[in-house]
């Protein structure tokens, strides 16, 4: 069964935030809030956990990941981006977008693009995953939560309860939320490629 937590958005309660980051750190799957819906997220190097979260979502080890950072520099420690680009990354973050970018060794090879060794990166614009990722002093590795048979991504923390309550260790309730995909743009290979069109502005990027 698992735990469910009401953090309040504006004002995360700090006890609530250190629990919820103990239950990740025990090697549990949470499911919390960003500013683009809700995502699914456990530690970096955990095997298990990153199984029981494909699972959930009933993904291959194909997917891209992308990890949750708390600021710019996580980023330059788990991806390869030259100045220009990280300059323009520092400008639009925290922020609705999701960058691709070349992975640096500190990435598990599991979680890696298996043809180009890229992973996702992204600073969110969110109180209680900032708070929770400051706590963590590490990223999340996250995947935006869209459940089975549906291709949006959950909103609603009430019905992400009903659904998998026995299935993660803690769900946050950060407010009903609404869908609101990032924009992905891939700059591994330098300029800027959008993948998707998201709530963020891409005319920043030159797109």
């Amino acid at each position: 069964m698992s735990q469910f937590f009401y953090i309040h958005p504006d004002n995360p309660q700090q006890r609530l935030i250190k629990q919820a980051c103990e239950i990740i750190n025990d090697g549990h799957v949470v499911v919390y809030p960003t500013d683009s819906g809700y995502s699914i997220g456990c530690q970096l190097d955990n095997k298990a956990a990153l199984e029981q979260l494909c699972r959930v979502r009933q993904i291959d080890k194909n997917h891209n990941f992308t990890l949750m950072c708390r600021d710019m520099s996580e980023l330059s420690v788990y991806a390869r981006v030259d100045n220009q680009a990280f300059r323009t990354i520092k400008n639009n973050t925290p922020g609705p977008y999701t960058f691709i970018l070349k992975a640096t060794k500190e990435v598990p090879k599991r979680l890696l693009n298996p043809k180009k060794k890229t992973i996702g990166i992204r600073v969110p614009d969110n109180n209680i995953a900032l708070a929770l990722l400051e706590e963590l002093g590490a990223p999340l590795m996250s995947s935006t939560l869209i459940l089975p048979g549906n291709t949006e991504a959950e909103f609603d923390p009430e019905t992400i309860r009903d659904r998998l309550e026995k299935q993660v260790g803690l769900i946050i309730n950060g407010g009903y939320l609404g869908e609101q995909p990032t924009s992905i743009i891939d700059m591994s290979e330098g300029e800027p490629v959008l993948l998707r069109q998201g709530s963020g502005d891409v005319s920043v990027f030159g797109l």
